[in-house]
């Protein structure tokens, strides 16, 4: 079934509409406290389609993510009562157990690497919240580790530039299928390693 070429279409049309960054930077905003979708959707083909903007793009993204981080951080500390029930029903509750571990062990760099991989950023701003993390390096580890994954993307996308986007639009129902495949299979994993003996 090619659903991620119809999806990656239709990313590849917004990416080139004349409000493209107002959509960008609220999607990086709303994904970092309760969104879903990864800003990084809008922004590969937007610097695709316009390199000598790129970087303009990820500075966007990584500005608006972090805004949005805090409001994630503003929900950890003062609404999680409320949203600790959802996190539960999006299946977000086994990331949030494993942010409060990431964070006893690791503090700063649990965000920093949390900003920077594909992990669920906003579990781990109302997890910064929740216990109450220090402002400071909440921020400053969330602009370095934003700011890393999206100027890398961005930098690869305007490289590659029409070419990449020729290949991506190739073989991105194969990447999507592997992707889901390999989210599954981690899944599956987690949950058997947690099962009791």
């Amino acid at each position: 079934m090619r659903i991620f070429s119809s999806l990656y279409a239709r990313a590849l049309a917004w990416s080139r509409h004349r409000y493209a960054p107002w959509y960008l930077g609220g999607l990086s905003f709303a994904e970092s406290s309760f969104f879903p979708i990864p800003p990084d959707v809008m922004l590969a083909p937007m610097s695709m389609v316009k390199p000598e903007r790129s970087l303009a793009y990820a500075a966007l993204t990584t500005v608006a993510s972090v805004l949005g981080g805090l409001l994630g951080y503003l929900i950890g500390t003062f609404a999680f009562e409320l949203v600790a029930p959802l996190l539960q029903g999006a299946g977000y509750w086994d990331e949030y157990e494993a942010a409060q571990a990431w964070f006893t062990r690791w503090g700063f760099w649990a965000v920093f690497l949390a900003g920077f991989s594909p992990i669920p950023y906003k579990v781990f701003t109302i997890t910064a919240g929740v216990i109450a993390m220090a402002l400071l390096p909440f921020v400053v580890a969330s602009l370095i580790g934003r700011g890393a994954r999206f100027f890398l993307v961005a930098a690869l996308m305007a490289w590659g530039g029409e070419r990449m986007e020729r290949t991506l639009h190739a073989y991105v129902d194969r990447i999507g299928w592997i992707t889901v495949s390999l989210v599954a299979a981690v899944f599956v994993v987690h949950r058997v390693g947690a099962m009791p003996g």
